[in-house]
């Protein structure tokens, strides 16, 4: 007797899946555990990991005021050598007091550090560092990370320095490199804005993309984005004006002398 395949049960036609969102600075829904993958000869990494946290604290506690909590910064061996210890000098001036930098000597130590300071609520968050694609980051590994900053509340933010992306439960991945700043309006010879090209290319909650992000006084923008400016202030700066012009004749104080 030939077989005949039976009619495909309504249960098994899966429903087609919601057209994804477009990631943008300021959301209020921010994963626990997400990876940035850069190179090891610029602090992009560093740089957008720092950049995301503060977005992230900013955004997803609205009206609580200033997050004072400590800030857990972990780094392996390889990591420091590479790249170097963060200057504290260099960090936003309301983050150079709460940083608890860790140097661990290998990514076993750098791993369990990272989950230690995911089981403590008063953190505001994690940054980790990790060069290459040790073994000890393994997919079993990365999902104790997920899994213990969203039990926890505590997020992670994991650099991977000079790694090929490979299995990971993180539920956003970057790739980042340095972009060139937009020259100073008031002063061209000052260091410009720092600035990266970042590709989000895995995401649950967003669609991929890639765009040219900036760091403008402590807030996250996209370029040339009207929506990520602040309210009430312009995109730019104004054009200066003249706030002085030369002398015509003699001056007040000659005069009051004559």
């Amino acid at each position: 007797m030939p077989f005949t395949p039976s009619k495909l049960s309504p249960a098994r036609i899966l429903p087609r899946p919601a057209p994804e969102a477009r990631w943008r600075p300021g959301l209020v829904a921010q994963p626990f555990h997400s990876e940035i993958f850069a190179s090891a000869a610029e602090a992009s990494g560093a740089g957008l990991a720092l950049a995301l946290a503060r977005d992230a604290l900013t955004s997803t506690c609205p009206g609580e005021g200033e997050d004072t909590r400590q800030v857990l910064w972990v780094q392996d061996r390889a990591a420091i050598r590479q790249g170097g210890r963060p200057c504290l000098a260099g960090l936003p001036a309301d983050l150079r007091h709460r940083v608890i930098h860790v140097a661990a000597a290998t990514p076993e130590d750098a791993l369990f550090a990272l989950e230690e300071g995911l089981r403590c609520r008063d953190l505001a968050c994690v940054i980790g560092e990790i060069a290459g694609n040790p073994k000890a980051l393994s997919f079993t590994a990365s999902r104790r990370l997920s899994l213990m900053a969203e039990k926890h509340g505590v997020r992670l933010w994991l650099v991977r320095l000079d790694a090929a992306p490979d299995l990971s439960s993180a539920r956003m991945r970057w790739s980042v490199r340095a972009a060139p700043s937009p020259p100073p309006r008031w002063n061209p010879a000052a260091p410009g804005t720092a600035s990266w090209r970042a590709e989000l290319f895995r995401a649950r909650a967003h669609a991929p993309g890639e765009w040219s992000l900036s760091d403008d006084a402590g807030t996250l923008r996209i370029a040339g984005d009207p929506d990520t400016e602040r309210p009430g202030e312009p995109a730019t700066a104004p054009d200066p004006v003249p706030v002085a012009r030369p002398t015509v004749g003699r001056s007040l104080a000659a005069r009051a002398r004559a």
